[in-house]
């Protein structure tokens, strides 16, 4: 039996982590063992333990309780805890997910420590290195024994870096292994929207009717911490709802509620706040966010975990950056990017307005990505 070490912080990784924990305890509970390590990068229980609860995912092994630092104390800690943990479990390898500050301290201790790396979400560039993601997805690649890529996008990109596409095992950190696997978030999403069509009630609850409410979401540091972005942003929200034809459904990340009041206008804080077609509410579930997914009309975002759930649900969207990790889907048509422009949010929402008909290809894979990547871990880790 091999053992690996997972590396989980953020909510995305959390949610992540499900796919590839649920593929191992149906098909290779036998063969793999699975420690899973939480950062703590997302600290508040809202954010990080519910998902737990909901998703079924076993508790953590062990819990770093990094909290909200700067970008290099707060990797410092995670390096220092995650290489501790390494040197106690000896694991095969770890499995590191995305983008974040925790993927990234995982890279460095499990390279420092000559731990094989699986990075999975591998070869995905927005090709803007002012992004932490991006710096920090990089180094990760650059240091993976095992890379699973989403996209035939990101696979062609580890191809232009300089990875070899048919190189042959024994696979390591100077012989990696590239793959186009598939996206773990659409076997998620497939495997828990049935799940999620039964057991929550945030339509009801906000009163929601099917395809008659856009779903935003904002969390990003440039858009919340740049008052004139975010008042941009608020400003076309303010636009949308004028026209009163869909409410405006925001679950607000707690960062993003604390600023909101202090990083606008107290005129447009009070305009947003007495405006009855924008609604904005507590942080929403996994399943509660699938259930608005998959019943909105439209989804705005930030977020390139919400870009793809969008896509997965055959719904347009505008992307609140000036650029995207998933070109595949502005470049099908599926989304517009809008950054935090008021006049280029506004003509994208009347663009998939008067567009009734967006294209959805099969981008990413057949909801088995999970199983996929187990049984490659298998196959080539020792």
């Amino acid at each position: 039996m091999i053992k690996i070490l997972t590396i989980i912080g953020a909510r995305p990784q959390i949610i992540k982590a499900a796919a590839l924990s649920r593929a191992i305890k149906k098909h290779f509970s036998s063969a793999i063992s699975e420690i899973i390590v939480h950062t703590g990068q997302h600290y508040d229980e809202n954010m990080s333990q519910v998902f737990f609860n909901e998703l079924n995912i076993p508790s953590p092994n062990y819990n770093l309780n990094v909290g909200s630092r700067n970008h290099g104390q707060q990797t410092s800690i995670m390096i220092n805890g995650i290489e501790e943990i390494l040197l106690k479990e000896k694991p095969n390898c770890i499995v590191l997910y995305g983008d974040t500050n925790s993927t990234l301290a995982g890279a460095i201790a499990a390279s420092k420590t000559q731990v094989p790396i699986i990075h999975i979400e591998a070869g995905l560039r927005s090709f803007n290195k002012s992004m932490p993601e991006e710096i920090n997805r990089i180094m990760c690649d650059h240091a993976s024994t095992l890379l699973f890529s989403p996209t035939q996008t990101g696979y062609q990109n580890l191809i232009k870096e300089g990875f070899k596409e048919n190189n042959s095992a024994p696979y390591t950190i100077d012989n990696p292994k590239i793959y186009h696997c598939g996206d773990i978030m659409f076997d998620n999403s497939l495997y828990f929207l049935a799940i999620a069509e039964t057991q929550t009630n945030i339509l009801d609850e906000y009163q929601l009717e099917n395809n008659k409410f856009i779903l935003a979401t904002i969390h990003r540091n440039n858009n919340t911490d740049e008052p004139e972005r975010l008042s941009s942003i608020f400003k076309a929200f303010m636009q949308i709802a004028i026209k009163k034809e869909s409410t405006i459904i925001l679950p607000l990340h707690p960062r993003t509620s604390k600023l909101l009041s202090k990083n606008i206008s107290k005129e447009l804080y009070e305009a947003v706040q007495k405006n009855e077609f924008i609604k904005i509410i507590p942080p929403a579930s996994f399943l509660e966010m699938i259930a608005l997914e998959k019943n909105a009309q439209l989804i705005i975002t930030d977020s390139g975990g919400v870009q793809k759930e969008a896509f997965f649900f055959e719904k347009p969207c505008i992307i609140l950056r000036a650029e995207t990790e998933w070109v595949e889907l502005v470049n099908c048509g599926a989304a517009k990017i809008a950054d935090a422009n008021e006049n280029k949010i506004i003509a994208a929402y009347n663009h998939f307005l008067n567009e009734k008909q967006s294209s959805f290809p099969k981008l990413f894979g057949d909801g088995k990505a999970a199983e996929f990547i187990a049984k490659e871990i298998l196959n080539h880790i020792k």
